[in-house]
């Protein structure tokens, strides 16, 4: 008598040939979970804000550096881009140019922090510091927040251009497309905050 064959668990569980699977891994999308939970709780404390205080809200983004806030747009984006492309690139098995557009958000990642920085000082320096009424506090607390995940995404990024240097992502790309979709909702996130903050009135 014949028997069946044996599978085993890791034969049950993997996805049939042609049917569509999220990119990168549960963790990155657990991840971005929290840090979407996170900017959700933040938005809502400033739409209660601007509901008690619309003076503040309408007369705050005037007092602001809007151009740092559009070149930090301009490079959020920029950077979204050079992730696509690496990402891309890494599929077709090319990984030099796969580390140029890895470079390439890096130099996002700088841009942004020292443009951060630059705001910050001429911030202080015209008296808009966190104590000076409720939109400035909502204002410190949303952009603080954002660049610390920027931070966290410049380690994420050293850590991926070591492993595509290494070529780790032949055959398995997910830790790339994982640092891809996090950079995307943290771009994400700041296409939300900077129309909330520096522009509307």
């Amino acid at each position: 008598m014949q028997r069946e064959p044996h599978t085993t668990n890791a034969t049950a569980t993997t996805a049939a040939p042609g049917v569509p699977t999220l990119p990168g891994n549960r963790g990155i999308w657990v991840g971005i979970l929290a840090e979407m939970t996170e900017f959700g709780l933040l938005f809502m404390v400033y739409f209660i804000a601007r509901a008690h205080h619309p003076e503040a809200f309408m007369k705050g983004p005037g007092e602001l550096h809007t151009e740092a806030g559009m070149i930090n747009t301009l490079l959020m984006i920029s950077g979204s881009f050079c992730v696509a492309k690496a990402t891309f690139a890494v599929r077709r098995q090319k990984q030099r140019l796969a580390l140029r557009w890895l470079a390439g958000v890096g130099v996002a990642i700088v841009g942004y922090l020292l443009i951060k920085y630059l705001e910050i000082t001429w911030n202080i320096a015209h008296g808009v510091v966190g104590t000076a009424g409720v939109f400035y506090a909502v204002y410190y607390y949303l952009t603080f927040t954002h660049m610390v995940h920027i931070v966290w995404g410049g380690m994420g990024l050293t850590w991926i251009i070591f492993r595509t240097a290494g070529g780790a992502y032949h055959e398995n790309h997910q830790g790339l497309e994982s640092f891809a979709l996090y950079w995307h909702a943290t771009d994400l996130a700041w296409l939300i905050i900077f129309p909330l903050i520096y522009l509307l009135r």
